[in-house]
């Protein structure tokens, strides 16, 4: 198969209103793109944020309930490798997400920290909140040796 098949695209054709018609052409100019690019780049975003919003939601409800958080979320180990946290890294939210010592609501856009471990891989989808990590910071108390 040549580079030009992989690069051919099918057209999806659909109907829309007047007034989505005016939205979408107004919305493509305001970006600089073409209403063909800005409805191809919708598409593509919409089936990963609906996966966000679902998997979100289910993390939400799990919480509300008092569910602890399933193991399975967590990223394993490298086989034979320990995998501690060694450390957490602040960053910005791009997800809603559910700090792992008290269960606080971590909304998308605010402040969180992500687990990294021992085996120097990002924990998946480990979170706590800033007044967790606060607390982590506050434990640390001066050697008595």
């Amino acid at each position: 198969m040549s580079e030009k098949d992989d690069k051919k695209e099918k057209v999806i054709h659909t109907r829309v209103s007047e007034t989505m018609d005016q939205q979408l052409k107004d919305r493509a100019a305001s970006l600089g793109v073409s209403v063909s690019n800005l409805v191809r780049n919708v598409l593509t975003n919409t089936f990963g944020l609906v996966e966000d919003i679902v998997n979100d939601s289910a993390s939400l409800a799990r919480s509300a309930r008092g569910e602890p958080r399933p193991a399975a979320a967590a990223a394993p180990a490298p086989s034979g490798e320990d995998d501690t946290v060694v450390g957490w890294q602040v960053l910005v939210l791009n997800l809603n997400a559910i700090c792992v010592r008290c269960n606080a609501i971590l909304a998308k856009g605010g402040e969180a920290a992500m687990a990294i471990s021992t085996s120097g891989a990002p924990r998946a989808r480990e979170f706590i909140c800033p007044t967790c990590l606060k607390e982590l910071g506050d434990d640390k108390a001066p050697s008595d040796a």
